[in-house]
């Protein structure tokens, strides 16, 4: 199954900062003290990336700061951002990411798909880098720029994927946060071999014709994020948030039968939950 919930990310990878505090007063946007966000609901996901048929299956995510240092998470990966913020409008971001890709590790739903050999799990590490500016719309708001690079050290795909990223996030109130992000990704020649090609083996098994995948520009994203919430402050209790995302699979990974014949280049991610912050 593709398993990865790609989009819960979206739930915690910017905390709204915007929040009625405890006294009545709006916060200090400089503020750094410890925080930590647990979010979980429910997902709809491709059964793997390029399938055409959806599953639901539970999301999380979380996210904090601890003396000064950020973490979140995007799907099965961890980020750890080792510089902290000072008073500057402008944060630069740098530090390691770790995680575990789970395409096509258990059945699926479509046949010819299924019939073909299941791949092991794939972890993966690597860092991120970038740049925040805040302040743009107003005191709370965010635009990141950065670029995200993972490789395989446990002989899945055995390959390196490149994502750079954009994302602006803003309070509409100070109950109400939203969120936009787009997002490019490339993958290696392992990557795309491993969950894209087929050989004369799957293509006996699941009646697909043979395909030598290379890599390349892999797919385009966008994404977008709300966050209400419920006991009247973001930065503390409860809250509720929806979030969806929109992929679309180019090249090699779009062309391969099991993309274009089994499924489709064409991928949505929804999910709905309810989200704590202390």
């Amino acid at each position: 199954m593709y398993r990865t919930a790609i989009a819960i990310a979206a739930l915690l990878a910017a905390t709204p900062a915007l929040g009625q505090t405890r006294t009545g007063q709006l916060p200090d946007p400089n503020d750094q003290s410890d925080t930590f966000s647990i979010g979980a609901g429910a997902g709809m996901i491709p059964d793997y990336e390029g399938s055409d048929d959806y599953e639901f299956i539970p999301v999380v995510g979380i996210r904090g700061r601890y003396n000064g240092f950020n973490f979140y998470s995007r799907g099965t990966f961890l980020y750890v951002d080792f510089i902290r913020r000072g008073d500057s409008p402008v944060e630069f971001d740098f530090g390691p990411i770790v995680g575990a890709r789970l395409n096509r590790t258990g059945k699926v739903e479509d046949d010819r798909v299924d019939a073909m050999e299941e791949r092991d799990t794939a972890f993966e590490v690597g860092g991120f880098a970038g740049v925040t500016y805040h302040g743009l719309t107003n005191p709370y708001d965010a635009l990141s720029f950065h670029i995200d690079v993972t490789t395989d050290v446990s002989d899945a795909h055995g390959s390196t994927l490149i994502t750079p990223t954009i994302d602006f996030g803003t309070p509409l109130s100070m109950t109400t946060y939203v969120g936009i992000s787009a997002s490019a990704e490339w993958a290696g020649d392992g990557y795309a071999d491993y969950y894209y090609s087929i050989d004369a083996s799957d293509s006996l098994a699941s009646t697909l014709p043979q395909f030598d995948a290379d890599g390349g520009f892999k797919h385009w994203r966008i994404g977008l994020f709300a966050n209400q919430s419920i006991s009247g402050d973001l930065t503390h209790g409860w809250s509720i948030f929806g979030t969806g995302l929109y992929t679309k699979l180019s090249g090699d990974f779009a062309d391969s039968p099991i993309v274009d014949e089994a499924g489709s280049s064409s991928q949505w991610f929804g999910a709905l939950g309810v989200a704590y912050t202390f």
